[in-house]
């Protein structure tokens, strides 16, 4: 079975936005939450560009320090890099590796610190 239909599905599922980039910082994928995120910025028209058009100078060169510091080490894989207070939320960036642990890009991860509100097992 292909597992790579699983992992899209466990992506696109997700609540939180999810964007992946290769190591040209190119958006080669964003789940439906980060295309709704990012809707006032293009939305989907953002796959295809580069991650840096979308960030100043500086985060543009804190982002490349963060490429090289997940070279450095096949153990350097996630950094926690902002933290959304109008939103409550955790930003992360993760190294994404191949089979050999060579790093092959990075997606951006967020994490809401808000509590579930859904009713456990609510099948409504």
């Amino acid at each position: 079975m292909e597992l790579n239909s699983f992992f899209k599905s466990i992506i696109d599922n997700d609540r939180q936005a999810v964007v992946i980039c290769d190591l040209n910082h190119t958006i080669i994928y964003m789940n439906p939450s980060a295309i709704k995120r990012y809707e006032k910025h293009g939305g989907d028209k953002l796959i295809g560009s580069s991650l840096l058009n979308c960030h100043n100078e500086k985060s543009g060169d804190i982002i490349q320090k963060v490429i090289t510091w997940f070279e450095e080490s096949k153990d350097n894989n996630l950094i926690y890099t902002f933290y959304n207070k109008k939103d409550n939320r955790d930003v992360y960036m993760i190294a994404l590796r191949d089979e050999n642990d060579k790093l092959i890009g990075y997606y951006e991860k967020h994490e809401s610190r808000n509590r579930e509100t859904m009713k456990f097992y609510d099948f409504k």
